[in-house]
């Protein structure tokens, strides 16, 4: 691995590479992405039929056909090996308890004056989710998102995921009935995000969409914001490690490709004070690399989007990697729970040596769809939140409208709006 100083000349330079690491060309396929949404928002199914056998390589004769049976789904639960079955289960018990205690609720506070103030928290009706599909099995993201609209209360949820060939995997249908979902598309891509914002003749439309994707899948559901709402724009997977001498170089190492493995584009970062284990790091990570079922994307990874900096002292390597704003950030540290204070931007904290980024994509409990490229300044991980709305409450006493109602008019007429202005006074006056 690439091996930076932070007192080096070039640093800065090779640090801002580093920053523009979530850079997706969303301008480059917004063109494609475009005609494909506005097809399916004016043809419906017919256009969501043809997209599917021009990218899936099958083409559905009948709508019904896009409807996956909850038969196939509980075959499939019932044929999964039963330990892999029981980790499901533990995976959704523990996901279900997390999202549980994320839950807002409604509350009201009355004022001495009687005034009644509030917020009613509410599900959205119908939340649509995209997961991956194919030859990929990807249960954990499907517990990821339809636990926390369940625990939320969304009364219907609506799964789409592409079948190239007509294919789906059967680790994911199991998933589904365990989940007890029971609108799973085959549909993907971009035409799964249209068919779910606009609605078709089939798929009905929803109010908010979450899940990740690829770059079509991304630019989808920015085109989309708007007309319902999503979770966020999501890029390449990405690991940031803050560690010290106490350090094992063979965890970092091997945490470090753990991101590497998904995909030539993830970024896999680490932050140290000890320049003795930067490169220790770096040769077992070498070494890792030959052992991986899938050294060639991990190796590309590695190469194109992987660093070691080694900073002056920890404070530094807390700014630097505040600065990176990491999806998933490890804390391999003497006392890692005193460093907790000063990270102020990460999608998922995870304290300790005994505390890998991969225990969080599965059965730990909070979400592993997480904010990337940076956007942990802004955005948080998906959460029973993105499948809630909140409204306000106001209920004015009589006295209370007499001891505010004055000073709401005085404005309302600076600001020469007389209806506002008279609709007070007209309460105040009747007395």
């Amino acid at each position: 691995m690439k091996i930076f100083y932070s007192s080096d000349d070039t640093f800065e330079a090779n640090f801002n590479e580093l920053l523009e690491r979530g850079k997706m060309d969303i301008e480059g396929v917004t063109s494609i992405v475009s005609g494909l949404l506005k097809e399916i928002q004016t043809e419906g199914n017919t256009a969501l039929k043809a997209q599917i056998a021009k990218f899936d390589r099958w083409e559905p004769k009948e709508d019904a056909e896009l409807l996956v049976s909850t038969d196939d789904m509980a075959k499939a639960y019932e044929n999964i090996d039963p330990k892999l079955r029981d980790a499901l289960h533990l995976a959704y018990d523990r996901i279900e308890a997390y999202h549980q205690k994320l839950m807002p609720k409604t509350w009201m506070d009355k004022e001495a004056n009687g005034t009644i103030l509030g917020q009613k928290v509410t599900a959205v009706d119908r939340a649509g989710l995209y997961i991956p599909g194919g030859k990929a099995a990807y249960p954990s993201s499907l517990l990821m998102n339809v636990i926390p609209a369940q625990v939320a209360g969304v009364e219907e949820i609506v799964v789409c995921t592409p079948a190239p060939d007509n294919e789906l995997n059967e680790l994911l249908l199991a998933a589904c009935h365990l989940c007890k979902v029971t609108q799973v598309y085959r549909v993907g891509g971009a035409s799964a995000i249209g068919a779910m914002a606009y609605g078709t003749e089939t798929i009905p439309k929803v109010d908010v969409i979450t899940g990740p994707g690829n770059i079509f899948v991304a630019t989808a559901k920015k085109l989309v914001y708007g007309e319902v709402n999503i979770d966020m724009i999501a890029g390449p997977s990405e690991i940031g490690i803050l560690a010290d001498e106490t350090a094992r170089e063979d965890y970092l190492a091997i945490d470090l490709l753990s991101q590497a493995e998904h995909d030539e584009m993830a970024s896999s970062i680490l932050i140290t004070t000890d320049e003795e284990l930067a490169n220790k790091v770096s040769d077992k990570v070498e070494a890792f690399l030959g052992t991986l079922s899938r050294e060639e994307i991990a190796r590309k990874s590695i190469e194109e989007r992987g660093a070691i900096i080694v900073a002056s002292d920890m404070d530094e390597a807390i700014s630097l990697m505040n600065e990176i704003a990491p999806e998933h950030l490890e804390v391999v540290t003497k006392d890692p729970m005193v460093l907790l204070d000063s990270i102020k931007h990460a999608g998922a904290i995870f304290l300790g040596e005994n505390t890998p980024e991969p225990i969080g994509d599965y059965v730990a409990g909070p979400n592993h769809t997480l904010p990337t490229g940076g956007t942990a300044k802004f955005y948080s991980p998906l959460s029973v939140d993105n499948f809630l709305k909140k409204s306000s409450i106001i209920s004015m006493s009589k006295q209370g409208m007499k001891e505010i109602g004055e000073q709401c008019a005085l404005i309302a007429n600076t600001e020469g709006l007389t209806a506002h202005e008279e609709s007070v006074r007209i309460r105040l006056r009747n007395k």
